[in-house]
């Protein structure tokens, strides 16, 4: 299904002069024909008990992506949105995919909505965030990932679920084995596309997508907008309202960036120090192995990490997340494939151990904290050897960071960081007897 509408590049202000931005897709020109955004949920067509569940929920006003998006989601539009992390986008097309799948009940193994997710921790998230809304007007909503046994997922799909909300490669797989049906699906969510094809799900997805009815609506979310996005795009989207609410510049601009130079020798202490801050933190390293290291050291140092990579169990990372999430464990050290995603409610400070080696995961990482307007820092410790190629990682993010020489103990990095000295005294690593397991259920059904 090709859209064979002009293109052009998108005109937001000021959002074209990096490197990065040269590398965006251009964007359908159909904004002309897209409906006013709205002031309020009430404004929409909504079904009552949708409208009685968001405010149940405490949701009372809608994000600007939600917002604009909405009104053409919900007539049945194509919808191609991008909105940084934490801008809203899971009850952007949530709302819509279950308004628009209210009232009609799935026949076995044959889904009415599918949300394509790239992570099983973000499938969870998304599972977690639509359950409310589901249960409210009777929908059934089933979680199909890898890494978890396969009997609760086909014995859904069997019995019969509305939503499914899943990984490529688990629903390939399930797909393939005539337990699921993409035949009967009339809204399909591509959410984090970007993320997706950055992880090689692209085969995948159009797999997937060729599976589902031609004339089904599409609502592709993404943070940024680059070539292989494009392509899905112009094969999968039809004449599709276009809504950058939040440009991807947005997610650069509204949080506080900082180089911190650090000697080599210096590094392991400075990293300690940081993690001991009052507060969460979320640190990023290249690799398993140095996440494991750094883990280690910390714990070796009095501070409470978890870590979180896909070496991992299913049941571990959702652990780690759980107590993350929770405050029990403050800090979280993670591989960047591992937390792609990863949404966590006040989280102010991002730590790159590693600085990565491509702007679109520097703004990944970025994107876990100054989430929903809130404020936020990252923070990269690069040694000499890395201030090169850092300084030209920060150019093509379009990022202006404060560069900062630092030392363990001095007052700069406590200004910065909230670092402060460890105590020094050996923790265990968490203990799965002593606290409640994190919820990794991937059947949620309601009557």
């Amino acid at each position: 299904m090709n859209s064979t509408n002009p293109t052009v590049r998108r005109t937001t202000p000021g959002h074209g002069e990096s490197a990065r931005g040269r590398h965006e897709t251009a964007l359908p020109d159909t904004t002309a024909a897209a409906l006013p955004a709205v002031g309020a949920f009430a404004d929409l067509d909504l079904p009552g008990r949708l409208l009685a569940a968001l405010e149940a929920e405490g949701v009372t006003a809608p994000f600007p992506i939600q917002s604009a998006t909405l009104p053409n989601a919900l007539a049945g539009r194509d919808v191609l949105g991008r909105g940084r992390t934490g801008s809203g986008k899971t009850l952007a097309f949530g709302l819509a995919l279950v308004a628009r799948t209210a009232g009609t009940r799935a026949a076995p193994r044959r889904p009415l909505a599918l949300v394509l997710v790239p992570t099983r921790e973000l499938a969870q998230q998304v599972t977690d965030a639509l359950t409310p809304y589901a249960h409210a007007v009777g929908s059934r909503l089933a979680t199909v990932v890898g890494g978890m046994p396969l009997g609760k997922q086909t014995y859904a799909l069997r019995k019969g679920t509305e939503i499914v909300v899943a990984t490529p490669g688990r629903l390939t797989d399930l797909v393939a084995r005539g337990d699921c049906l993409l035949d009967g699906v009339s809204v399909t969510v591509l959410d984090e596309a970007d993320q997706m094809t950055d992880m090689g799900f692209a085969p995948q997805i159009a797999e997937l997508l060729d599976k589902v009815p031609a004339e089904g609506q599409r609502l592709l979310f993404s943070a940024t907008l680059d070539r292989s996005v494009d392509r899905l795009v112009d094969r999968y989207l039809s004449d599709p309202v276009v809504h950058c609410v939040d440009p991807a510049a947005g997610a650069v601009t509204v949080m506080e960036h900082h180089v911190l130079h650090v000697h080599p020798d210096d590094k392991q202490a400075a990293t300690a120090e940081i993690a001991s801050r009052a507060g969460r933190v979320i640190m990023f390293l290249d690799t398993k192995h140095a996440v494991d290291r750094l883990t280690g050291n910390l714990l070796a140092h009095g501070v409470l990490a978890a870590a979180l990579h896909g070496g991992k169990s299913q049941p571990q990372r959702s652990r780690a997340l759980a107590r993350f999430k929770s405050g029990q464990v403050p800090v979280l050290v993670a591989t960047s494939i591992a937390a792609r995603g990863i949404h966590v409610d006040g989280l102010d400070l991002v730590v790159n151990v590693d600085p990565p080696a491509d702007p679109k995961d520097y703004l990944h990482r970025s994107g876990r904290t100054a989430r929903a307007g809130n404020p936020g820092s990252v923070v990269t410790l690069v040694t000499p050897d890395q201030r090169r190629a850092t300084a030209r990682l920060m150019s093509e993010a379009g990022v202006r960071p404060r560069i900062t020489p630092i030392r363990p103990g001095e007052a700069e990095l406590h200004r910065i960081t909230g670092a402060r000295t460890p105590s020094g005294g050996h923790v265990p690593g968490p203990s799965p007897r002593r606290t409640e397991p994190a919820r990794t259920s991937h059947l949620i059904q309601h009557p």
